[in-house]
C-alpha cells in the first residue's frame, strides 16, 4: 500500500497492525521519536481544519519528522486556478509524504495519481475520511477491549458525514457488528452504503429516527454534527440542525460501558454536561488520532514495515467512456482533463459508480 485514500484498502489484518503500532507508541515514545528524521511531511488543506491538520503535524513532529503545507487554499496556487494534479506533482519534488483535505470528492485520488510519494486522504467532501476512522477504532478498541460483538449507533448527519461512511466499511471486516442508524429522513446514510456495504455484506442494521429508542441496545454511540457547510439551503440547515442533541437525561437511558464518539468539532448535538460523563471519548478520541497518524506515517514511508496481509484486490470493470460524472461535488466536474472512470458496482443490476466520489451513473 502507497496511499490511503479508502479506508478498505486495508485489510483487517493491517487496521489491527496499526493498532498494535499505535499502542507500541503509546508505551514507548522514546522508541519512535526520531524515526521520521529528515522525513518532510506536506499538509494540503484546501478546507478549514483544526484536528486533522494539528493532528497530522504533531504526529510527524513527534517522530522526528517536520512538516510543511497550507492551511487555507486561499493561500496555495489553486487561487490562481492550478489543478490538483499539478499541485500535487509540485508538492512531491518538495515533501517525502503529503496529507490532503479537499473539499471535491476524489480529489486526494487525483493527488495520489500525480504525487509520485505517498498521499494520504484528509478527508475529500462528503466522501471519506480515513484517519478519522484509524482513531475512531483505537478508541473502541481502548474503551471496549475488542472490535467484535458491537452494536454501533450512528446519530445525526449520516448523508454528508463522511466519518460515518469510512467508520461503517471499516467496521464490516469485524464479526458480530450490528448498525443502528438515527438521522432525519433528509440525512439517511446514502443509498449506495446500505446496497453496496451493509447488504452486501449481509451486516444486520436498522433505520431509526428516535435516538431515546435506540440508546439502550448501543455499545457505542457515534454522534455527528448537522455540517452547514454542505447544505446549499440554509433554511433546510435551519430545520434541521438541532434534529438530536444528546444530554444527561439521554444518557441514562445508556448502557453503564457504553462509550459516546464523537469526530469533532461539535456544535450543540452534545451537551457539555456530558462532558463529565466516563462514558464520553469524544477527546481521547482526539488523542488516539495522533497516534493512528503516527502509525500511518510510519507505515506509508517503509519506516516499521510490518508482515500483515493487504486487503485483497478485487477485480472490478472500469469503464472510461461511457459516463460523465454529474455530482456536483466531484472532483471531476470542476478540473478539465481528469479522465471519467465507473467502476461496476453491482454486475447483477448493472450499476455503475464514479471511482472518485462512487455517484452513480
Amino acid at each position: 500500500m502507497n496511499n490511503l485514500i479508502d479506508i478498505m484498502q486495508l485489510s483487517k489484518e493491517e487496521l489491527l497492525e496499526l493498532i498494535d503500532t499505535a499502542l507500541d507508541i503509546i508505551a514507548n515514545p522514546d522508541k519512535y521519536a526520531e524515526s521520521c528524521k529528515r522525513k518532510k511531511l506536506a499538509t494540503l488543506f484546501f478546507e478549514p481544519s483544526t484536528r486533522t491538520r494539528l493532528s497530522f503535524e504533531a504526529a510527524m513532529l513527534e517522530l522526528g519528522g517536520s512538516v510543511l503545507g497550507f492551511s487555507d487554499a486561499g493561500t496555495s496556487s489553486a487561487s490562481k486556478g492550478e489543478s490538483v494534479a499539478d499541485t500535487a506533482k509540485v508538492i512531491g519534488c518538495y515533501a517525502d509524504i503529503i496529507a490532503m483535505r479537499h473539499p471535491k470528492e476524489g480529489a486526494p485520488l487525483v493527488a495520489s495519481r500525480n504525487a509520485g510519494i505517498p498521499v494520504i486522504n484528509a478527508g475529500d467532501g462528503g466522501h471519506n475520511h480515513p484517519t478519522q476512522t484509524l482513531a475512531d477504532l483505537l478508541t473502541i478498541y481502548r474503551e471496549m477491549g475488542r472490535l467484535d460483538d458491537l452494536t454501533i449507533g450512528f446519530c445525526g448527519d449520516l448523508k454528508y458525514g463522511r466519518t460515518v461512511h469510512s467508520l461503517i466499511s471499516a467496521m464490516t471486516r469485524f464479526t458480530g457488528i450490528k448498525f443502528v442508524l438515527i438521522s432525519p429522513k433528509e440525512l439517511e446514510v446514502p443509498s449506495y452504503m446500505i446496497e453496496d456495504v451493509l447488504v452486501k455484506n449481509n451486516i444486520p442494521y436498522e433505520i431509526t429516527r428516535s435516538l431515546e429508542e435506540a440508546m439502550p441496545s448501543l455499545d457505542i454511540l457515534y454522534m455527528t454534527r448537522i455540517q452547514k457547510e454542505r447544505f446549499t439551503d440554509e433554511a433546510e440547515y435551519n430545520r434541521l440542525k438541532d434534529s438530536y442533541i444528546l444530554d444527561a437525561d439521554k444518557m441514562k437511558l445508556a448502557k453503564e460501558k457504553m462509550a459516546v464518539l464523537h469526530p469533532l468539532p461539535r456544535v450543540n448535538e452534545i451537551s457539555v454536561a456530558v462532558d463529565k460523563d466516563p462514558r464520553a471519548c469524544y477527546f481521547k478520541q482526539v488523542r488516539n488520532g495522533k497516534y493512528m497518524r503516527e502509525a500511518l506515517i510510519l507505515k506509508l514511508l517503509g519506516i516499521k514495515a510490518g508482515n500483515a496481509a493487504h486487503a485483497e484486490e478485487q477485480t472490478v470493470e472500469v469503464v472510461t467512456d461511457k459516463f460523465k460524472c454529474t455530482n456536483p461535488r466531484c472532483i471531476t466536474c470542476c478540473e478539465q482533463e481528469i479522465v471519467h472512470e465507473f467502476k461496476l458496482a453491482d454486475p447483477e443490476k448493472m450499476v455503475y459508480r464514479c471511482v472518485y466520489c462512487e455517484h452513480e451513473a
